[in-house]
């Protein structure tokens, strides 16, 4: 069933586990190499219903609301007949589903292991991502280069294209730009990577995973049998260690990137400039200078950190250094990733809602010397005095909103006692104004006020997306 043509498919059972972004391209895709597919559903709202309905004007049969599905708590069987699972990233390694199926020797594969499978004979060669903040951000510089030395290429993955799509279609790339999930490594068991890179790694998800060491298993999957380079984050060591423990192709090189000046077989930066002595002939002496820090927006540390692993990568499958200075210009952020919203009375507000975790907002405080906090919504679990503790001298003050915001106003009160913190209880969306204009009060000429939540944003918005527009529009009306 691996090299994807037709005859293999044909008349093959295949069980698709949820619907949604994955689901209905794995599930159109599978039906149109001629397999017999089922799909599986837990929920039966409107939208399900109407997935539904398109995949079965096409002949796909599909169960909804069938209990087959996370969190059901049932002893679900597999439909009968089933070759072979392909899930939705988010189902649970846990699922009773797949207890069936490993009992009964039937192989889960998650969309990308699909993906991978079903490329084409000479296909495009995947750079990979992942890591636990900074993905999407990496992928897109990456792709940015990538086409400004002129090759065909996409942002796939959790991101842009869907990978599906990608290497069904008929568009041809040369390489692709490919942003990975813990979730879908965790069913990529035989990908293969050209190059690889894991950003960082910290505490995410474990309720899916169930502990540190199998979320980090899962991240490190992405660096087996890679042939040319593993990229990986000088200042986490928890990345270096999956590279030492990788299996990979006999000549593949472990390329770290630093913040700091880089040794040989690293990137890094060395006054003001992003160098290479990764991939440059004699690396024991030489550099090649890449681009400038001021090439990469915005230029706060973390986001460097996004465009050496970007530009680690590319170098691994030989761009020239002159197409990363000129992809990076080229780059332009997404919206609610430390993005500058205005300046009002000589105070910055910046609005990274994109930090729905500790470690990303600890990123985001670390970019600036003078803060005040915006922070609170859905803690997921999470803790906050590391974070707290670490950012303490930069905190001018903190404004909480959200459900969990206690939980942050305990670790200011234990690690911050000094900084004043404004507790807001009202959890309606007019609350974010209420916010900005308490963080008004407290900021000075030359501060930051900054929205780095380190929370989920379900609580009292539809995502973090929503969450950052009420703040800028809060902020507008500031200026206004």
């Amino acid at each position: 069933m691996g090299s994807g043509q037709v005859t293999d498919w044909q008349g093959k059972h295949v069980t698709v586990a949820g619907l949604g972004v994955s689901g209905v391209p794995a599930a159109k895709a599978l039906h149109g190499l001629g397999a017999k597919v089922t799909v599986v559903n837990d929920g039966d709202d409107a939208r399900a219903r109407e997935q539904a309905a398109e995949l079965e004007a096409l002949g796909v049969t599909v169960r909804l609301g069938d209990g087959t599905a996370p969190d059901s708590g049932s002893a679900a069987g597999l439909p009968e007949g089933t070759e072979l699972i392909v899930t939705a990233p988010g189902w649970r390694p846990d699922h009773p589903l797949f207890a069936a199926a490993d009992a009964a020797g039937v192989p889960v594969w998650g969309d990308v292991e699909l993906a991978w499978r079903l490329r084409k004979p000479g296909a495009a060669d995947w750079l990979a991502v992942t890591g636990t903040n900074g993905k999407t951000t990496t992928v897109q510089m990456l792709a940015s280069i990538l086409e400004a030395a002129g090759l065909r290429t996409a942002a796939v993955g959790n991101i842009g294209v869907s990978l599906l799509d990608a290497v069904l279609g008929d568009e041809e790339y040369d390489v692709l730009a490919v942003e990975l999930s813990s979730y879908q490594l965790h069913w990529a068991p035989s990908l293969r990577a050209h190059s690889a890179a894991v950003l960082n790694l910290a505490p995410d998800h474990l309720d899916w995973h169930g502990s540190m060491e199998a979320y980090a298993k899962d991240k490190g999957r992405i660096y087996e049998g890679n042939r040319v380079a593993c990229v990986y984050n000088t200042a986490d060591k928890a990345t270096e260690d999956l590279v030492r423990e990788a299996d990979v192709e006999e000549g593949c090189r472990a390329v770290g990137f630093t913040l700091g000046t880089p040794g040989p077989s690293q990137l890094g930066v060395v006054e003001g400039l992003l160098v290479d002595r990764a991939f440059v002939e004699n690396r024991q002496k030489n550099a090649q200078e890449l681009a400038e820090v001021a090439d990469v927006k915005p230029a706060a540390p973390h986001n460097i950190a996004n465009a050496l692993a970007a530009a680690a990568l590319a170098r691994a499958y030989g761009v020239p250094a002159n197409a990363v200075r000129e992809g990076l210009r080229n780059f332009t952020p997404d919206a609610h990733r430390i993005a500058h919203v205005a300046d009002v009375d000589g105070v910055a507000y910046v609005d990274d809602s994109k930090a729905t975790n500790t470690h990303a907002a600890q990123a985001s405080l670390a970019a600036y010397d003078s803060v005040v906090w915006i922070a609170g919504g859905l803690a997921k679990g999470a803790t906050f005095d590391e974070l707290v503790a670490g950012a303490a001298q930069r905190l001018r003050g903190a404004v909480l909103i959200g459900r969990d915001r206690a939980l942050i106003r305990e670790a200011l009160a234990r690690h911050a006692p000094e900084v004043p913190v404004v507790d807001l209880e009202r959890t309606d969306t007019g609350a974010m104004l209420q916010a900005v204009q308490e963080a008004r009060r407290l900021a000075r000429p030359g501060d930051t006020v900054l929205l780095a939540p380190a929370c989920a944003s379900m609580d009292m918005f539809a995502n973090y997306n929503k969450r950052g527009d009420a703040f800028a529009q809060a902020v507008r009306e500031l200026g206004a």
